[in-house]
């Protein structure tokens, strides 16, 4: 489809970035029910690996099936589907150019306890490429011991990216013996790892609902003194938006734990308002029967395409 002027005002903020890697990230703007808004909804399905079997695929057998979750994605009019190395090699030759195919480059499991938590590397560029991707993920967790080793990982992997026309989603999650639990959805906390993600070079940024909580005590004074809006979702989330770049990167929002409709349809309604560019949902969509995960990924992307 031809690119809408919100397409190509987005797209003009990635000046530095090659051809390749702009038209990969256009793909996903304009593709599904969002194209052309400049909102993107994108299916993620990494929990199999992140939390295992059971507890991300029992409340809906179906999910145990990779095919499952790509049908998902297209028949929801999805901007795109994420997922790790074997997800995304039992589909991709079969649905190849049906939709827009994400590949997670790194993972973690929850058989060990850590205090400093680093994903395994468990894909490659040239997997993704292989696979027919249009970007590669990665995530990295600010507040661990080991968080420079994924900054240093990220931005090699960034670059082998970029060579090969492919932009970079980055999963910024802060969590590790840095951060206490209530840190790591902490506004002062959520917002600094969006602007780590933009610094590192990240073309869109997926991070949590921001809580009202400030982490860091010198942060705190400076959210006071300069009156930082941050009582409702909105207000936290204009804030993180704004720290990625004043709004000048993709700034996505998960869709966290299993909730019910009511309140997840409040949340994502927040979220528009608050100035996101989309959500990356995940457990909310998959874990339901297929027919009400499609009825909830349109009424989500309602709600996004209403806002403007």
């Amino acid at each position: 489809m031809p690119a809408t002027d919100r397409v190509k005002q987005i797209l003009s903020w990635y000046s530095s970035d090659n051809p390749g890697v702009k038209t990969n990230l256009a793909r996903m703007l304009n593709q599904g029910t969002l194209a052309g808004t400049g909102k993107m909804v994108i299916l993620p399905v990494d929990q199999g690996f992140e939390h295992g079997p059971a507890r991300s695929f029992a409340p809906n057998p179906d999910a145990y099936d990779p095919e499952f979750h790509v049908n998902l994605a297209i028949d929801s009019g999805c901007n795109a589907y994420a997922a790790p190395l074997g997800f995304i090699e039992s589909v991709s030759d079969k649905y190849a150019g049906q939709i827009p195919l994400i590949l997670k480059l790194n993972n973690s499991d929850t058989l060990a306890k850590v205090e400093q938590p680093c994903s395994a590397v468990t894909g490659s560029v040239k997997d993704a490429v292989r696979n027919g991707c249009v970007a590669i993920g990665y995530t990295i967790y600010p507040g661990s011991g080991l968080r420079n080793q994924m900054y240093e990982d990220l931005r090699q992997l960034i670059l082998e990216a970029k060579d090969a026309g492919l932009p970079t989603i980055v999963w910024a999650y802060p969590r590790g013996a840095g951060l206490s639990k209530e840190g790591e959805t902490a506004i002062d906390v959520t917002a600094y790892a969006a602007q780590i993600s933009a610094q590192l070079g990240a073309h869109v940024i997926k991070i949590k609902p921001p809580s009202a909580h400030i982490e860091q005590a010198e942060a705190k004074k400076v959210f006071e003194k300069y009156k930082i809006p941050t009582a409702t979702l909105a207000e936290r989330v204009r804030h993180c938006v704004q720290s990625a770049f004043n709004g000048k990167r993709i700034v996505i929002f998960s869709g966290g734990e299993t909730k019910d409709t009511a309140s997840l349809m409040e949340d994502v309604k927040q979220l528009a308002a608050g100035g996101a560019f989309g959500s990356i949902m995940g457990r909310n969509a998959f874990q339901r029967p297929k027919a009400e995960a499609v009825k909830l990924l349109h009424d989500v992307m309602d709600v996004f395409k209403k806002a403007g």
